[in-house]
């Protein structure tokens, strides 16, 4: 079995850059994957059909339109105080972001994901198996 790094899993996407609205505006209006990473480690993997919107609804969307946005101010609110977006916003960029376009955005989310174990991503992906007839 190999041992792949977190470095040979992410060959191939962009190289990491400040989570910002900046960076966001770089990224391309087509399908694919995303990591955010903070400290080296990968915090979450998303997929999506339009990776410029997405990224940009992870930091300045509402909680109901973005898991990581909902994830990061659970951890920002305190008592009786929901987080603002802004101080959302702030956190991530103190992560990283990297992403890599692809058509099977689905697929190679859940490889990361199973492979990655990133503590924001709630559900581990089942195993999806080949239709019957099929190898």
């Amino acid at each position: 079995m190999l041992n792949l790094t977190r470095d040979d899993l992410l060959a191939g996407f962009t190289a990491a850059q400040p989570y910002t609205i900046e960076a966001v505006a770089d990224a391309p209006s087509s399908p694919g994957v995303h990591v955010v990473v903070d400290g080296g480690a990968v915090v979450y993997v998303g997929w999506t059909g339009n990776l410029r919107r997405r990224l940009r609804q992870h930091l300045t969307g509402s909680r109901g339109s973005s898991p990581l946005h909902d994830q990061v101010g659970q951890i920002l609110d305190t008592p009786g105080s929901a987080a603002p977006a802004a101080d959302i916003a702030e956190w991530l960029g103190r992560c990283t972001v990297r992403w890599q376009e692809t058509e099977n955005p689905g697929g190679t989310k859940d490889a990361l994901v199973v492979a990655l174990h990133p503590c924001f991503n709630r559900q581990v992906p089942r195993q999806r198996r080949a239709p019957a007839g099929r190898v």
